[in-house]
């Protein structure tokens, strides 16, 4: 899973930025005009489901969702790289306010021709992945 696919590598720097708690370097992967749905659909996140358009609502994104976890663990199971875009098949373990909740899914990375994010997509059910809540 560390072939040069110009989505791969914008995939893995992204999650490594988030677990590395780094806003600047997750926040310079997306292109000007990306955008993050995570997850796809209306959440509390999201509540009309349109995404997170641009660095500044990416940035708010950021700060409402990676910037509160203590700890962003990204357990791949499987990637799959088709064109542009980069899919990736496992858990997001976030740790927060002493308990553990994994977040299984498909998350999906679509570069543009610069290599720069132009969408991150995560498919995920929220109350599924409150269902694993545990201490920590």
């Amino acid at each position: 899973m560390t072939d040069e696919h110009p989505a791969r590598v914008a995939g893995n720097a992204s999650r490594a930025a988030a677990s590395g708690k780094n806003k600047e370097a997750w926040l310079d992967l997306f292109a000007e005009d990306g955008w993050v749905e995570d997850p796809v659909g209306p959440s509390g996140f999201d509540p009309e489901g349109k995404g997170h358009h641009g660095r500044e609502a990416i940035s708010k994104f950021y700060d409402m969702t990676i910037a509160t976890a203590d700890k962003l663990e990204f357990l791949i199971d499987d990637s799959l790289v088709c064109g542009n875009e980069n899919v990736n098949i496992g858990k997001i373990r976030t740790t927060i306010g002493g308990s553990i909740i994994d977040a299984e899914g498909v998350f999906v990375y679509r570069v543009n021709d610069a290599g720069k994010i132009a969408s991150l997509r995560a498919f995920w059910e929220v109350d599924r992945a409150m269902k694993t809540a545990r201490k920590a």
